[in-house]
């Protein structure tokens, strides 16, 4: 293939040594061009709008308190003819992963994936397809198979909040909701992990990976 047809790719990690350590990996690929890099996920979204590239490779956390990097894959794909966003992390929780999936990520892998795994997921983002590592294509299939038991987003987001130490009243005023529908949702949450404390609920979530502290 050649470089007028390579996949151009956009790496958005905060950490310049994961970045350099990607593109050593990708540049061996004779049908990848790495095109940009990012730091930061605000950046990552600007970049991806000049329409020169096809997949961003995206982090999750980026450092500070700016957008993260389910944000930026939503800013990135609401565009009409947005790159593709493979997300390349560290996490798969739950509440990571429906979070990405939701912001209309191609794919999710994570950072320990050997290097033809991360090439066969370019390779799938940028034809159009779903690339989900083993992992966590395992994890959305449980949830499939066992929908009564599975936390949904929202419950999620609550029980991470929770586990930041949040208040009932913070929670309602941080996720745009009211009180009783709060305490609802810890209800449902509580049953679904057999658990009736929020401490018990955080621990059994974590345990889970459902959520991560």
């Amino acid at each position: 293939m050649t470089e007028t047809t390579a996949i151009r790719l956009l790496l958005a990690d905060d950490h310049p040594v994961v970045r350099a350590g990607l593109r050593a990996v990708l540049d061996t690929e004779p049908d990848f061009r790495v095109v940009a890099e990012a730091d930061t996920a605000e950046r990552a979204v600007a970049l991806a709008a000049t329409g020169e590239f096809d997949v961003v490779l995206m982090d999750l956390q980026f450092g500070g308190a700016g957008m993260h990097g389910s944000e930026a894959t939503a800013a990135i794909t609401a565009v009409p003819g947005a790159p593709r966003v493979l997300i390349l992390t560290t996490y798969d929780s739950d509440a990571d992963i429906l979070a990405a999936v939701e912001a209309g990520a191609a794919g999710y892998l994570l950072k320990d994936a050997p290097p033809e795994e991360l090439a066969a997921a370019v390779r799938t983002a940028a034809a159009g397809r779903s690339a989900l590592a083993p992992a966590v294509a395992h994890r959305l299939m449980d949830r499939m198979r066992m929908p009564a038991q599975a936390l949904t987003k929202r419950e999620l987001e609550v029980l991470r909040l929770v586990g930041d130490g949040l208040s009932n009243l913070q929670i309602s005023k941080q996720l745009f909701l009211s009180q009783a529908t709060v305490k609802s949702h810890l209800v449902h949450i509580y049953a679904k992990l057999g658990v009736d404390s929020r401490t018990a609920a955080v621990a059994a979530a974590t345990a889970r990976r459902l959520i991560r502290r």
